[in-house]
């Protein structure tokens, strides 16, 4: 007996949420909602409700709702050699998982966790609408229209960009904060848990007049058009959020010819542009835009008159340690960062060695480790090409499993924002540079952000798989004050300890001048505690402009046995 389930038109307060999924039921081709959120937010709950309301398949069996749990193999996904079969002699496909959802929904819960190779897949077959499969010897496709559906709460990992550019719609669900809204949310839910017949009942006219509107909507959408004059607006909407992939604009159109369907009209307005803009524009922004404006500061008392003895302090170290201080906005470098080699770290590693689950399997006469299922299919196929028989291996049969390491690397970064970096091509260029090397961790990479200015060094941002979160923290730091190095290089020493193999990125031009304690030399602390960091993997790029130069990143360099590169904004220095 199937169990009811939870209607998707009485899932409340979620409006963003509902017109997403709303979108992909009429335009699968929009290529997948992403929903971002926190656990209990409703996101399992409305990609199965979205399930019910499509349309049945020609034999009348309901629209399939697969989910795809996150420890299948690209064989269970994508369809693979069918074994029985090839004893006979025959060479066919064993459909998976995407087969199955044809026609429904493909929902990924934790979709950040999956395989790389395997969203990279789900995505290609959700643009497309067909399935290929051209491995072990096979070739064959099917179709696959399908509306995927991707849920993950970014707490614990975010997807590389790619990925989500590659996503066509982007929700970030939270739970209301209005007291009346989460009661009705509660209510609800109660009433469906307590008997979800009778709930489903009583939301049976909305849920059909959901369907029926969703089917209208589908059969109007070939006759919507988009006004040429329309196109212009895409284009400044794209180019306005900073996005360089054209993915956007061709989602633009075909989002709001969705929601155009959805409102009984046939050709789209400007606000339908704007209306579903967020939508398709979130996940894509570029992080470089300047920042939201932080709120005005408190009134404070007048600033004393400066003294001759604070007139003294170096023009690089404006403004003083309680002077203002700016948000400058990440700009582009003319030469991106590469960090130093770790040699344990790689993202999949071939043989017994490795600890994360089987993710492919390769070629390998002599593995450390044999893929039985691999080896096997080998075999069988090479049998059945040469007129069948008895099946013997051979070590050109042999495979070895390729296995996903469980953990990423750690990279922190360590800052310079003090005044001397005071200016928006230094500051802008080093929150580049950042974010940069951000984009080529790995979901399962972790970083974390120390800055100093004034009087010290702060830890920004602990070590998190969140991109979005390391993205605010680098773009939101403030500049200005004077240059405790010390203080950084201390605090780093102190969040690294105990991690293994973490990268450390340090921009610095190493211009210290506030000891460790009162009346000390602020080069000397800065160099000691460089020493107590000698031997980590670390990267040192200097920051240093203006004529006259000291080298005391360089000497930096040396002292904690780290690679050299200079900063070099997008303008040139």
């Amino acid at each position: 007996m199937t169990l009811p389930l939870y209607p998707l038109s009485a899932v409340a307060h979620q409006p963003d949420l509902v017109l997403a999924l709303s979108l992909l039921a009429v335009s699968p081709d929009i290529g997948g909602v992403l929903i971002r959120g926190d656990r209990g937010a409703a996101k399992s709950t409305a990609a199965r409700g979205l399930a019910a309301l499509l349309p049945p398949a020609p034999d009348g069996t309901p629209a399939p709702f697969v989910n795809l749990p996150l420890g299948a193999t690209e064989d269970r996904v994508v369809g693979t050699l069918d074994l029985d079969a090839a004893l006979r002699g025959e060479v066919r496909l064993k459909p998976g998982l995407i087969a199955a959802a044809h026609g429904g929904v493909l929902y990924i819960d934790e979709v950040n966790l999956l395989a790389d190779h395997l969203v990279d897949v789900l995505l290609d077959v959700a643009a497309m609408g067909v399935n290929r499969v051209q491995r072990d010897g096979l070739s064959a496709e099917h179709p696959a229209r399908l509306a995927l559906i991707g849920s993950m709460n970014p707490e614990e990992g975010g997807l590389r960009p790619q990925f989500l550019d590659r996503f066509g719609l982007c929700v970030d669900v939270r739970a209301p904060a209005a007291p009346g809204e989460r009661a009705e949310i509660v209510r609800r839910r109660m009433r469906f848990e307590a008997d979800p017949d009778a709930f489903s009942r009583e939301w049976e006219r909305e849920e059909a007049a959901f369907a029926a509107r969703l089917a209208a909507a589908r059969s109007r959408l070939p006759r919507v058009v988009v006004p040429d004059g329309l196109l212009d607006t895409i284009a400044a909407l794209s180019a306005g959020a900073g996005v360089r992939s054209l993915r956007a604009d061709l989602v633009l159109h075909r989002a709001a010819r969705a929601l155009a369907a959805l409102e009984g009209r046939e050709e789209v307005r400007v606000d339908d542009l704007h209306r579903v803009a967020p939508l398709v524009l979130t996940h894509r922004r570029d992080p470089r835009l300047p920042p939201p404006p932080p709120p005005p500061p408190p009134p404070q008392e007048a600033t004393p008159p400066q003294t001759d003895e604070s007139r003294q302090q170096s023009s690089d170290d404006a403004p003083s340690a309680d002077g203002p201080e700016e948000v400058f906005a990440p700009t582009a470098t003319a030469a991106p960062l590469t960090l130093p080699p770790v040699a344990s770290f790689s993202s999949a590693r071939r043989g017994g060695n490795a600890t994360g689950r089987t993710i492919r399997a390769v070629p390998d006469p002599q593995p450390s480790t044999l893929a039985v299922p691999d080896t096997l299919r080998a075999a069988l196929i090479r049998t059945a090409a040469t007129g069948g028989g008895t099946v013997t291996l051979r070590r050109e049969d042999f495979h070895a499993p390729v296995r996903e390491e469980a953990g990423g690397q750690r990279v922190l970064f360590v800052a310079d924002a003090s005044g001397s970096m005071g200016t928006r091509e230094r500051m802008g260029a080093v929150k580049g540079a950042m974010l940069d090397l951000l984009r080529e961790q790995t979901r399962r990479d972790r970083v974390a952000l120390v800055t100093f200015r004034a009087a010290g060094a702060t830890l920004d941002l602990d070590f998190t798989t969140d991109p979005h979160a390391a993205e605010a923290a680098i773009s939101r730091a403030p500049t200005g004050g004077r240059t405790p190095l010390a203080h950084a290089l201390t605090l780093a020493a102190e969040v690294l300890a105990g991690e293994k193999e973490a990268h450390l990125v340090l921009f610095t031009d190493g211009r210290a001048n506030v000891p460790l304690t009162p009346g000390g030399d602020a080069w000397a602390d800065a160099l000691a505690a460089a020493r107590s960091l000698r031997g980590m993997p670390a990267l040192v790029v200097d920051t240093e402009a203006g004529r006259v130069r000291l080298g005391r990143a360089a000497q930096l360099a040396e002292v904690l046995g780290a690679e050299l590169t200079e900063l070099t904004p997008g303008g040139g220095t």
